[in-house]
């Protein structure tokens, strides 16, 4: 059975920073594009991060330079720091496996707020 799960959420002050895990179990997510997902209440997801299994990465503008995705794969664990935070990064975010275009595996999000 796969299973992704986030943690590393919470409340921070703009500026700030945060580091969120998933670690994945079930599934050899080496192999695998992974990416960070954001969902604020009213809002549609977006793509905040993203990794392929050949290491390489890419970003929105909007957290380009401020946010880094990374993996570690003898821990089967994904990551995401985040630098520089602002109140409209405040969203559920999320840890996305994918396994072809059309399935892919999520975790069940970890609230991030910032906020003064």
């Amino acid at each position: 059975q796969v299973q992704l799960v986030e943690s590393g959420g919470g409340l921070v002050q703009p500026g700030g920073s945060l580091r969120l895990s998933c670690a994945v179990s079930g599934i050899r997510s080496s192999i695998y594009d992974m990416g960070w997902y954001r969902q604020a209440p009213g809002k549609s997801r977006e793509l905040v991060a993203r990794i392929t299994r050949g290491g390489t990465t890419n970003y929105p503008d909007s957290v380009k330079g401020r946010f880094a995705i990374s993996r570690d794969v003898a821990s089967n664990m994904l990551y995401l720091q985040m630098n520089s935070l602002k109140p409209e990064d405040t969203a559920v975010y999320y840890c996305q496996l994918q396994i072809t275009e059309l399935r892919a595996y999520w975790g069940q999000g970890t609230q991030v707020t910032v906020s003064s």
